[in-house]
This record gives structure tokens, C-alpha cells and sequence, in this order.
């Protein structure tokens, strides 16, 4: 292949990947080792690595699948890494206070769910999964030591994050400050040449590349990703601020979740979710603004295409058919769960109960005091009436199926069956 012809393709890699990333540290020599991987016919190293902190992979972690999957694609050798081994001391990245340690137990139980979900976005047969406890667990107290020697204090105290605590006169713990150079050891172990993470992972990953040094190697590509809004539109999305999009829930929750966010985080969506180009959803968001098209269907395609990544198509059409049977034609949805009532012979009489009983005798919702705040804030719908009295008894004695709505998309058919 000619040398022009080398830079070429290279160049076309290289747009290619620059799509949707925060910064690529350093442009030039992405470029070159583009270059290099396709005259030597020899494809390039691609690691992210992932903490099993929790069971459930969702939209945000999917960013960094999909950059993974776009290395894939071009031929490159992809290293989905779990870190069984760093899990136990936790990532101190944009923490406050000291994580709390997780269990062996409990990472290995993560592990495997994140095995089962990867493989959703990316390819089986070519990607590559491994445990950093393979060669973090065999290092020795004299590794160890011989590691942190080829890195100052003042470096590591460097990060914002331990700055402020250090103001705040907040505690570090030793095994935190171990962390980066951990997570650079992996770099090392794999002779990594590319290194993707989120932009909260930007100094482990710079680390990395000192590290590398340390050890006579050639010094990683570093390319941050930005971190995913929730659907809220504001905080990052995570499990346990509730405004996350699990990869595994069903389709219809997936589809009707895109639905709620607003139109503004749509097209960030778009970008971070999607293979669409970005000269393509720059021109729908003009037309949308113009009148020209209505943003509410960009978003119902953005909720076909997630969904189809994870369900498939089928999946995708059905989703959309029971959103528009439900949101727009204001129909009942084909298939809810269904909640079985019996009544005690002492309460035959009165055939009837009180709804905030109901809904947390029957796990609906956590607690006494989410019920009546559901119901006051207008949330709770029987038979199609609005439910807006926290005394308001559901009555069984003329009917004995009743349907109630939580929110805007749970639904639950009551049956009397004694």
C-alpha cells in the first residue's frame, strides 16, 4: 500500500473515532500510531477498564462500549477489563469521602452480570475480556514498593479531588492514593496503546502514560469520553440518583424513558448513543427549530434506535406501538402486571380498600409516606380518574377488576379472586 494511501485511511480512522470524545491526549499521535498499526499490518491495543461496583450496566457505561466498538469495527483489538482487583479499593475519582470496600463475593457477582451485558454492543468473537487481579494480584510487597517509588506524593495529591478533601480536612486513606497507580499498572501489564475512560478518569489515565515511561514503553493514547447526562438533564447518570436507563430493562421502560427526556438532551443523545453523524443531527435540530419537523418524532426514532441496540428490531417496533397505544391514543397497554386481592372473612363485608394500604401492602411503592406524596402530587389514577385523597377506598363489591396507574408508565390490573 503507498504511503499515501497509508495516511489516507488513517485519517478517515481517525475522524472517525474523534466522534463524540471530550479530548484525545495527543491527536498527533493517535494519528501516527494509525498509521503505523495499518503499514505493519498490526492492530492496536484498546482498553477501558471497569470496576464491578454495581449489577447493572446502563446508557452512560454504554458510552464508552460504543467508542470501544468503534476501534472493533475498524480492526483494532479491544480489552474490556474488569477490575476485580481495584474494586476492592475503590476508585476515589470525584469522591468526597472513602469508598466502602465491596466484598470478593460481591465483585465476582458483578462481574459476571457485566460479561452476560457487554457483549450487547460489543462483539463476542473479538473482543477481549480479562481481571486485573491476574497481575495486580500477584505483585509482591517489593513490586509494590518498586511501583509507588516511580511516582511522587505531590503528583498524586495533585487531583482535585484529593485537593479539596485535603482543604476540607477530609481523611485520605493510603490504599486511595495506591489506586492510580494501580489502574496505570494495568496499562503497563497490557501494553496498552490506547486508553479510553470517562472525563472524571482523566489522571489515572494520564498516569498511565507516565507509567508506561517508567517502564520503557511507548506511552498510551489517552481519550476521554464525556459522561452521560441523566434524564433529568443535569447530574451524571447513575443508578442511585434514579435517572439511569439499565441496558437490560425491558424495552417498552427503555422506549418510554428516551420519551421523557427533554428535546435538548435528545440530540446529546443522539451524538453519544448513536452512529448518526453529527452533520445530520445538526440538521435535524435546525429543521426542529424551524418547524420543519416535529422534535417529538426525532425522539420516538432516538427511543426505536436504542432500543433496537439492545432488544433488536422487533423489540424496538413493539415499544414503539405500545407508547403511541398508551401516550397517544390513550388506550390501555396490552399486557400489565397483574395483582391478585383476597379479602379475610372479616373484611367480606366491606369489600373495599384503602389505596394507601394497597400500594404499600403490595410493594408498589416503598413507604407510607411515598404513597401519599404520589397521591397528592397527582400520580395515581384508578380506572382512568385521577386519585388525588389519600383516604379514598377502592371499592370490590360491585367490581372485581380495577385497573391503577402509578405515574405515567406503570400500570397494574386488580382482581378480586375470593
Amino acid at each position: 500500500m503507498e504511503e499515501k494511501d497509508i495516511k489516507l485511511i488513517a485519517r478517515e480512522q481517525f475522524d472517525y473515532l474523534k466522534k463524540g470524545t471530550v479530548e484525545i491526549i495527543q491527536e498527533e499521535e493517535l494519528l501516527d500510531r494509525l498509521e503505523k498499526s495499518i503499514r505493519e499490518n498490526k492492530p492496536l491495543r484498546v482498553k477501558a477498564g471497569f470496576d464491578p461496583t454495581a449489577p447493572d450496566i446502563h446508557l452512560g457505561h454504554t458510552v464508552l462500549l460504543r467508542k470501544m466498538k468503534h476501534f472493533q469495527d475498524l480492526g483494532h483489538e479491544v480489552i474490556f477489563l474488569i477490575g476485580d482487583f481495584t474494586g476492592l479499593i475503590g476508585d476515589p475519582s470525584g469522591r468526597s469521602s472513602t469508598r466502602k470496600p465491596m466484598t470478593r463475593e460481591e465483585i465476582n457477582r458483578n462481574a459476571e452480570t457485566y460479561r452476560q451485558q457487554i457483549f450487547k454492543i460489543l462483539d463476542p468473537e473479538k473482543t477481549i475480556i480479562d481481571f486485573n487481579s491476574r497481575w495486580l494480584g500477584a505483585l509482591t510487597s517489593f513490586d509494590i514498593i518498586n511501583l509507588a517509588a516511580k511516582y511522587t506524593v505531590a503528583r498524586l495529591l495533585e487531583r482535585d479531588d484529593f485537593a479539596l478533601r485535603l482543604k476540607s480536612g477530609l481523611p485520605i486513606c493510603v490504599h486511595e492514593i495506591l489506586y492510580p497507580l494501580m489502574q496505570a499498572y494495568d496499562s503497563v501489564a497490557l501494553r496498552a496503546d490506547v486508553e479510553l475512560g470517562g472525563t472524571d478518569q482523566k489522571f489515572n489515565l494520564l498516569v498511565g502514560r507516565d507509567l508506561q515511561r517508567e517502564f520503557g514503553q511507548e506511552p498510551q493514547i489517552v481519550i476521554t469520553m464525556p459522561l452521560l447526562e441523566g434524564l433529568d438533564g443535569v447530574e451524571k447518570m447513575s443508578k442511585s440518583l434514579g435517572n439511569y436507563v439499565g441496558i437490560t430493562e425491558p424495552p417498552q421502560e427503555i422506549y418510554g424513558k428516551i420519551m421523557s427526556i427533554s428535546d435538548e438532551l435528545m440530540y446529546r443523545y443522539y451524538e453519544l448513543l448513536t452512529d448518526i453523524r453529527l452533520e445530520q443531527i445538526e440538521s435535524w435540530r435546525k429543521d426542529a427549530e424551524a418547524g420543519k419537523i416535529n422534535p417529538r418524532d426525532l425522539k420516538a426514532k432516538l427511543a426505536w434506535l436504542i432500543v433496537a441496540d439492545f432488544w433488536g428490531k422487533e423489540e424496538a417496533d413493539r415499544a414503539a406501538e405500545e407508547f403511541d397505544r398508551v401516550f397517544r391514543r390513550r388506550e390501555l397497554p396490552q399486557e400489565m402486571t397483574e395483582i391478585a386481592l383476597t379479602f379475610l372473612p372479616e373484611e367480606k363485608r366491606e369489600l373495599s380498600l384503602n389505596i394507601v394500604d394497597l400500594l404499600v401492602n403490595y410493594n408498589l411503592v416503598p413507604s407510607r409516606s411515598e404513597a401519599k406524596r404520589l397521591i397528592r402530587q397527582g400520580g395515581v389514577d384508578l380506572d382512568g380518574q385521577r386519585v388525588d385523597n389519600i383516604n379514598f377506598m377502592i371499592d370490590f363489591s360491585q367490581v372485581k377488576e380495577h385497573v391503577l396507574r402509578l405515574g405515567k408508565k406503570r400500570f397494574f390490573r386488580l382482581k378480586k379472586v375470593n
